[in-house]
């Protein structure tokens, strides 16, 4: 999977490439980057991955933590109750 992003940074174009690489027995990363010249000095950064779970997304959380609500009626009842309460 290659992923190619330019970012400029100052007066600078860097040219950004993801790749995912597996360590070898030895701890030896290898990535071949064909997209750089010959001579070209490299930053590298390795992070390892997390294993891949269930992706989550913001709207399925809605409802889910203290004191938030997971629909319109709900929101309802509540202020219907609070004015009842008579406690404001």
């Amino acid at each position: 999977m290659i992923i190619s992003t330019i970012i400029h940074y100052d007066d600078l174009m860097i040219h950004a490439i993801k790749k995912h690489a597996t360590v070898q027995a030895d701890g030896l990363i290898q990535i071949y980057v064909p997209e750089f010249k010959v001579g070209t000095i490299v930053e590298v950064i390795v992070l390892e991955s997390s294993k891949q779970g269930e992706m989550r997304f913001l709207v399925n959380m809605i409802g889910k933590g203290r004191g938030c609500f997971a629909s319109s009626p709900e929101v309802d009842s509540f202020i219907v109750n609070e004015r009842n309460s008579g406690d404001y």
